[in-house]
């Protein structure tokens, strides 16, 4: 089922941080357990150099603290050491068991002879004997949406995948990768999904509320734009870029960050957080942010811009600011 629109949350005080029950959650189709409606994305993390794995940790650690129960991470983070370090962080808080843990197989890894190996692996690396989602990274034209659905059905049956999900997939494979399953049905999409980026996700929402698919939105707050950096000046670096598509290309980025700055000044004077009009934003679109982070503190950012939930008028002030009509 799709979320509906929450009722406003009771005001906090800046800097107040959600406790675990705030962080609501959504029955998932074919799963054991329920998918919160906000996460952790670990695809920062196990991509920097050994020297930071403390830090990593740290910031999975606090997110465990702070009543986050969802991680998503995957094969191609780090080569594998994103799972490595989930795995280990969840071991030693002992939240394994109610975690809601999401991993993906790449799109290299797409065939049935690949399918399993590929999960075996990735068990290991988080010391799990099964994973909550599995989603498929992406697609690849050249393999069969059937294949890979067909060797990924045979796993849930086994009990070794809780649910089975897609990532960056148009409507026409959703409802391909859908039609190929026969016993369970397709539990999530997850798709680039943000007050400014939103036609991608945007065409595949029908699909996905009619069918009850979670959808999952990764890059909420504009690889940082929404939580107020590069508003005053500093630009992007390069690696941001890379991974950005064309939201910081020199054609678009001035519009955009005035866009951002009016979103801003929105916020200030709804007096919460720019994160929580993003955040926010999406829930009333019936999306799941997965938000990332590299920081203890950045997990504490964003679950206190969570615990802020804005009017509905001032989101709806909000969307227009993204999309120009007011900024």
């Amino acid at each position: 089922m799709t979320p509906s629109r929450p009722r406003r949350a009771p005001a906090r005080k800046p800097g107040a941080t959600a406790p675990a029950e705030a962080i609501e959650s959504v029955p998932l189709a074919a799963g054991a357990k329920r998918h919160p409606l906000l996460g952790l994305g670990l695809w920062a993390l196990g991509r920097w150099s050994p020297e930071d794995e403390a830090r990593t940790k740290a910031t999975v650690g606090r997110a465990v603290e702070l009543g986050l129960r969802w991680f998503d991470t995957a094969e191609v983070y780090g080569a594998g050491r994103s799972e490595r370090l989930l795995g280990d962080v969840l071991r030693r808080a002992n939240a394994g068991a109610e975690a809601l843990v999401v991993t993906k197989l790449s799109w290299e890894h797409l065939r049935a002879s690949q399918v399993r190996p590929s999960l075996v692996r990735s068990l290991d690396r988080l010391g799990r004997g099964s994973v909550d989602v599995y989603l498929v990274h992406a697609p690849d034209r050249r393999v069969p949406l059937a294949e890979t659905m067909g060797a990924l059905e045979a796993l849930w049956k086994e009990g070794r995948v809780g649910a089975i999900g897609v990532s960056n997939f148009s409507a026409e494979q959703l409802a391909e990768a859908a039609a190929a399953l026969r016993e369970t049905r397709l539990a999530v999409h997850q798709v680039r999904y943000n007050l400014f980026d939103r036609e991608e996700a945007e065409a595949t929402l029908p699909f996905c509320r009619e069918h009850g698919i979670v959808v999952e939105a990764y890059t909420p707050l504009a690889r940082g734009l929404l939580h107020g950096r590069y508003l005053d000046g500093r630009r992007p670096p390069p690696e941001v870029r890379a991974y950005a598509q064309d939201l910081f290309g020199a054609s678009r980025l001035p519009e955009i960050v005035a866009r951002a700055k009016a979103l801003r000044a929105l916020a200030e004077e709804s007096e919460v957080p720019l994160a929580s009009l993003a955040l926010h934003w999406l829930r009333g679109q019936g999306a799941a942010p997965v938000v990332g982070a590299s920081r203890p503190e950045q997990v504490e950012q964003t679950v206190a811009a969570w615990a802020h939930r804005p009017p509905d008028d001032v989101l709806e002030r909000a969307d227009a600011i993204a999309r120009g009509e007011r900024a």
